[in-house]
């Protein structure tokens, strides 16, 4: 994901967020991946200029209000997985409220293997699943298949890979006869008043993912990727 389809994603959430129409959200993928993270060629791009830092601090404040804008949303968004899902991709997922997969649909999150930290993506899994969870996929650098995914309530429902989308709009219509306002409520209850520390700790979590990208270990982790080589940390 670019930074450009970052802010692509934000506008339409905010276009979500203000149509009455819009009961239920699907977000899902054209092609074989759901999401391989963000754009790393992009990214080391940013870590050879002059104001890196502050780029850094921007990048970090785009994913961010993202990763905000999906758990503010007031009406449901389910992840319709048929695929590998990714580093930033799965923090994605982790912000929705709803996850549909098929057999197809695999996790991993491989940021320390170029250098970088989840700082979006531990306060989520925390929060989802517990830490135990956090600390198996992003210090242990644990993959996780489909079945794994639907045991641990990663995921919710697991369907053929050709009812994928069928199931998601199955669920979404399901939605849509409930009370918005009650909806809306529920979400607010679970994300912002059950998980009250949230939107705090992705604050710090930005923070240090913006740190963490101006090490050398995020520039040598970086290049290596762009080059097609193994890194070398120190």
């Amino acid at each position: 994901m670019s930074r450009e389809m970052i802010h692509q994603m934000i506008d339409a959430l905010s276009d979500f967020h203000q149509d009455k129409s819009v009961r239920g959200v699907i977000l899902t993928a054209s092609g074989t991946t759901f999401c391989s993270g963000v754009n790393l060629k992009e990214w080391q791009s940013l870590s050879v200029e002059r104001d890196a830092i502050e780029l850094w601090q921007q990048v970090a404040s785009e994913l961010q209000e993202l990763i905000e804008a999906m758990l503010r949303l007031p009406k449901p968004i389910i992840a319709a997985i048929d695929g590998p899902v990714l580093g930033f991709g799965m923090t994605m997922v982790l912000a929705c409220d709803l996850v549909v997969t098929s057999p197809k649909a695999a996790f991993e999150v491989p940021s320390s293997r170029h250098g970088l930290v989840s700082g979006l993506t531990v306060p989520l899994a925390a929060f989802r699943l517990g830490a135990s969870f956090a600390s198996r996929m992003v210090l242990g650098g644990q993959s996780m298949d489909a079945k794994s995914a639907l045991a641990i309530g990663l995921s919710h429902r697991e369907v053929d890979s050709g009812q994928i989308w069928a199931a998601a709009n199955e669920w979404a219509m399901k939605i849509a006869e409930s009370s918005p306002e009650s909806l809306q409520l529920g979400k607010r209850l679970l994300n912002e008043m059950v998980g009250e520390s949230l939107l705090m700790n992705l604050s710090s979590g930005a923070a240090v993912l913006a740190t963490a990208c101006s090490t050398e270990s995020a520039i040598e982790g970086l290049e290596a990727f762009v080059a097609k080589r193994k890194a070398g940390f120190q």
